[in-house]
């Protein structure tokens, strides 16, 4: 049976916030929970605006790669009060998403928080005003190019489905707290770290394979 373990009540709470949002996005989402050898636990969800979205957690967890239901989850941290919580059933073969690689990043730049902010808050506004049939912004909308940042040799372009999942997920707060948003990448994945977690989306689409 799966298990997590917390350093202490704050951490729980902290995953409860990440697992909360991440429900509302999306009620039948799957959250993989992977440990990390400093003893912190990644949390990951796949965002309906195809971004992934993590936070990290000081604690453990058993296995130390497991995927379950972010509904279960999120009962599990609500009901049980203490430092240990069953996260509820595996759902590894609803995980569909490839996760990436734990080395190899550069520090491409740092943006103000405030920026990042108003832009999402843009585009939410201009999504609203070209919503599909479904009430979802059009993905011709969300992968257009809002930012480009250089450094470490990188030219990285940030979409705006970036800044919807960093707006959606909470990650900016309240946007007026200051502080700065970190912009990592490595030649195919870009990262972007805010103050409540971080989403992470492919730079490029994988290609076809030719059978």
């Amino acid at each position: 049976m799966a298990e997590l373990v917390f350093a202490d009540t704050s951490e729980r709470d902290d995953l409860g916030a990440f697992v909360a949002r991440a429900v509302r996005l999306d009620q039948q989402g799957i959250v993989r929970l992977r440990a990390r050898a400093e003893d912190r636990v990644e949390a990951w969800v796949a965002t309906p605006f195809d971004v992934l979205a993590t936070r990290s957690v000081a604690g453990s967890v058993t296995p130390s790669d497991v995927a379950v239901a972010g509904s279960e989850l999120l009962s599990g941290l609500a009901i049980l009060r203490g430092d240990r919580v069953d996260p509820g059933a595996s759902k590894d073969l609803l995980w569909r998403s490839a996760l990436p690689p734990a080395d190899g990043w550069k520090q491409v730049d740092n943006l103000p928080v405030t920026v990042v902010t108003e832009l999402a808050d843009q585009g939410v506004a201009v999504a609203r005003e070209n919503s599909g049939p479904h009430g979802t912004p059009p993905a011709s909308l969300l992968d257009q190019t809002v930012l480009t940042v250089s450094g470490s040799g990188l030219d990285v372009k940030i979409p705006l489905r970036c800044l919807f999942a960093l707006s959606g997920m909470g990650f900016l707060g309240g946007g007026d707290t200051g502080g700065d948003v970190r912009v990592t990448a490595t030649d195919s994945w870009l990262r972007i770290d805010a103050m409540f977690g971080a989403v992470v989306r492919r730079r490029h689409a994988l290609l076809p394979l030719l059978v």
